[in-house]
């Protein structure tokens, strides 16, 4: 419900004194200040609680001189450096507004079932008479943060225009701690580093850091970091910078500048270098600042979501969290083949004959293995099953830029998707689709009607798409401004189909999800997969809320109970950096509607009392409230089952473990539950790395008013499941 605040404490919140222009966030913790300077260039700066965020910034455009041409006239040539180029400097306030907003808005899934959103709005309409352009900026200012966006409305002067660069800053007011990973226009898929801010260009270019690592795709920047980026300052304020509802744009990274301390929008570019094309009247997606003193606040804020549109989609009932296990981690972990024969050096479609061909025996992707976990899904309450490697073309589908490599509808010869999807029916389990597109963007494309109408004759409600390999056509990039049109293209196409959508190696979420909520997972950072690639760092799951889960949910694909990767493969010495319990708490705290259990399943078969938290907790959430953080050392959630009275707690602990006095306050006054408890069992030696499978498993009643001491070891955690009586 929408309702507007008196126009007299509306006032109260503005100030405006000789084109300087003052707003604060409705509860008045946080404040804004725009004016131009002496050159007319737009600058803000930010406060919070009297503290400063966000020291005098500048804001505005770098185009490109780009003279139109006429039609059957001669293209005329383009100057390097004109006046029309800046959109930067010479502007003139010709307006401004002021409005508040307060509504309460239930999301179709999350991690709560209402979302508060409430800010105050500075729109300031600024003309630029040598060029007679115009440019609104929009501030949008909240009690835990701020948002700001550019508008361009219709005008005879800037119709068509190519961005060279965006030229948002955000100085900051010292050298802060940051939580990072490296610019990069085709992956996300890096260390998490914690630097100071001056540090981050010396670690970029240190081979030794990790800051920059191989990957299937990639373009580092120098001396650039990706968003969300998060800071804590000496002083104990915790900072985030992101985006929101980036659409029909490029995606944003950050450049700093070390001597003035401050960042820089930095664009993905295109084939041709240019970050941007765009036609007035548009708007950009909207630069996020969140700020709290206390971190928690950090993983409360919901500006995202907030500064994203309302769902698009009439009928939603279709659209359904749930939880599901896979013919997957045997072939990441190299022990299973998502390739039918190892005998084809190359593969034509439509001409390769693979019932001619001698089977691997390494294929996992067949009839009868995935039988198995269809019964297993069945028997333990989940919804689905993933397979991957069941469509022809993975002989040589990676690492040729290879055009027509999937057609997304033909199956090898061990697959019967008739058999397979009717057997699932007949058990109560769907089938979830595997379209890897490997970067080929054409080719899915064309064929993208027809892959999803398959999906509806074989009953597959939800696709998990992939991106991974070099984008065909050659030379964009996965973050660009035509990718991103892509992707979301293909989620308003699987709308009209009623399929949900769980992209991995695609663009990171700026808050899509509100507006077109079937996009119902992304990967877009290292995942559980990675830890049989080497492993990810102890902390990794500690920073990732912090950082990747700011813009929206990830498929981590947590709950892999046998961390020796040797034991599927003799081969892999990796090791999942993490005790057993702490893959149960996963699922607390790095939130997804879309949960999967990811190892194989005769690993969980020793564990079924450990297993039973995996069955319980749900992926669809009433309330979330964030008991402690830190990040990089710790985090723990705890969430309320949307339907029903039972909470769900989840701890996950860095290299030095965490020790935890938790109250819970929560529960509701009066009622009694009984909690189960997975803890670390410290006494025998729990630990990630020589002790992984070390745990206890207690009941007791609670209340409350009840108080739990309880201690997680170097890479592990501790979950909860408090059932109502």
């Amino acid at each position: 419900m929408k309702k507007n605040i008196l126009p007299a404490l509306l006032a109260m919140a503005f100030v405006s004194n000789a084109g300087a222009q003052e707003l604060l966030s409705p509860d008045g913790s946080v404040k804004l200040n725009f004016e131009l300077d002496k050159e007319g260039r737009p600058t803000y700066s930010m406060n919070y609680h009297g503290k400063d965020v966000i020291k005098p910034s500048h804001l505005g455009f770098q185009l490109r001189d780009k003279v139109e041409a006429q039609f059957f006239a001669e293209v005329p040539q383009q100057s390097a450096s004109s006046a029309k180029t800046d959109l930067q400097t010479g502007f003139v306030i010709a307006d401004t507004k002021i409005s508040s907003f307060n509504e309460t808005w239930s999301p179709v899934w999350g991690e709560e079932s209402t979302i508060v959103n409430n800010y105050n709005e500075l729109k300031v309409t600024l003309n630029q008479p040598k060029n007679d352009r115009q440019m609104v900026i929009c501030f949008r200012l909240f009690n835990d943060g701020l948002g700001f966006r550019y508008e361009f409305p219709q005008q005879k002067n800037l119709v068509y225009f190519t961005v060279v660069e965006e030229k948002s800053e955000f100085k900051m007011t010292g050298d802060h701690k940051a939580w990072w990973i490296t610019g990069d226009y085709d992956t996300q898929e890096y260390n998490w580093m914690t630097t100071r801010l001056s540090e981050i260009g010396a670690a970029i270019k240190d081979p030794e850091s990790g800051a920059v690592i191989g990957n299937s795709s990639q373009t580092p920047v120098e001396d650039c970091v990706q968003t969300a980026l998060q800071m804590k300052t000496d002083d104990g304020l915790y900072i985030n910078l992101h985006e929101a509802a980036c659409i029909d744009y490029p995606t944003m990274h950050l450049k700093y500048d070390v001597a003035s301390l401050t960042f820089t929008s930095w664009l993905t570019p295109d084939a041709q270098g240019f970050k941007g094309h765009l036609q007035a009247p548009c708007t950009t997606p909207w630069r996020t600042v969140i700020v709290s003193d206390d971190a928690k606040g950090i993983l409360a804020s919901r500006i995202t979501l907030n500064l994203n549109e309302p769902c698009k989609i009439e009928d939603t009932s279709w659209i359904k969290p749930c939880k599901y296990v896979g013919v997957w981690w045997e072939m990441i972990c190299n022990k299973s083949s998502w390739a039918y024969t190892d005998e084809l050096p190359s593969v034509q479609l439509g001409v390769t004959d693979f019932a001619k061909t001698k089977p691997n025996g390494r294929h996992a992707a067949n009839t009868d293995y995935v039988k198995k976990y269809i019964d297993f899904a069945a028997e333990h309450g989940f919804d689905g099953v993933l397979v991957e490697g069941w469509n022809i073309g993975w002989e040589d589908w990676f690492g040729h830029q290879k055009d027509y490599v999937f057609d997304f509808v033909t199956p090898y010869p061990d697959f019967d998707v008739k058999a397979i999807s009717e057997y699932a029916k007949s058990k109560g389990v769907y089938m979830i689709m595997h379209h890897e597109t490997s970067g080929s963007i054409r080719n899915y494309e064309r064929h993208l009607d027809a892959a999803y109408k398959f999906m509806n004759d074989y009953g597959y409600p939800a696709v998990k798409q992939g991106y991974v390999g070099d984008i065909v056509p050659r030379g964009e990039h996965h973050y660009g401004q035509w990718l991103n049109n892509h992707y979301l293209y293909t989620i308003k196409k699987a709308a009209d189909y009623k399929i949900m959508v769980n992209a991995h190696e695609a663009t990171r979420p700026t808050g899509i999800c509100r507006t077109y909520p079937n996009w119902i997972g992304n990967e877009s950072a290292r995942g559980t997969e990675y830890e049989s690639f080497g492993g990810n760092r102890v902390n990794h799951t500690t920073i990732l809320p912090f950082t990747r889960l700011i813009g929206g949910p990830m498929d981590y694909t947590p709950g892999i109970f046998e961390t020796d990767c040797s034991k599927l493969n003799p081969f892999n010495n990796s090791k999942v950096r993490s005790t057993l319990v702490r893959q149960l708490a996963l699922y607390v705290t790095l939130y997804s509607p879309l949960q999967m259990a990811a190892d194989v399943i005769e690993n969980y078969l020793p564990h079924m009392d450990a297993f039973q938290f995996i069955k319980d907790v749900p992926a669809d959430w009433e309330k979330s409230v964030y008991l402690e953080a830190e990040p990089g050392e710790y985090v723990t959630i705890a969430r309320k089952d949307k339907n029903s009275d039972n909470w769900f707690v989840g701890c996950s602990a860095a290299e030095a473990g965490h020790k935890s006095k938790l109250v819970l306050d929560f529960l509701e006054p009066g009622k009694k539950y009984t909690a189960t408890i997975y803890a670390d069992d410290i006494k025998a030696g729990a630990h990630w790395d020589t002790n992984p499978k070390a745990y206890t498993i207690t009941k007791k009643t609670v209340t409350s008013k009840t108080k739990l001491n309880l201690e997680a070891a170097s890479g592990g955690g501790y979950a909860i499941s408090i059932v109502a009586q």
